[in-house]
């Protein structure tokens, strides 16, 4: 049997995981002081447009759990980047949008991650990217289906 170290699917996820925290490491040092990666991530999922969601659907739209998406709002709406408001349907849920200085805050932000985007369009090119992509789609599927 394999030592765990040298199994494909350890190391695997092993890589997964680093590549992970190196992307957001490159991520966030290009954002501007105060934006996260996840509070860049809830600020894209709102200028998608349509009815503002509440706090669990952007968790769950983000994978990322209910504590976590209300620290995240929490620091956006003091810097005056997205808008909390109770739901006229139904006052125990709140409604999150996005501001126009989250807006203005997201184009910023864009213009800034771009050229570090392009650096790794520059060393892989798509066809790398889309032999990787089936296997990451069935995996996070998997994983969504079975918690």
């Amino acid at each position: 049997m394999a030592e765990p170290r040298e199994r494909a699917d350890v190391v695997f996820f092993a890589r997964v995981g680093a590549i992970d925290r190196l992307a957001t490491q490159r991520l966030e040092r290009a954002l501007p002081d105060g934006l996260s990666a996840t509070g860049l991530a809830v600020l894209s999922r709102l200028a998608l447009g349509g009815e503002a969601p509440t706090p669990q659907q952007l968790a769950r739209a983000l994978q990322l759990s209910k504590p976590a998406m209300t620290h995240t709002l929490q620091r956006l709406a003091g810097a005056g980047l997205v808008a909390i408001a109770g739901d006229p349907a139904d006052r125990r849920r709140k409604r999150v949008a996005l501001t126009a200085a989250g807006a203005a805050a997201l184009t910023a932000a864009a213009a800034r991650v771009r050229p570090r985007l392009d650096e790794v369009r520059a060393a892989f090119d798509a066809a790398q990217f889309e032999a990787a992509l089936p296997l990451l789609e069935r995996l996070s599927a998997w994983l969504a289906a079975h918690p």
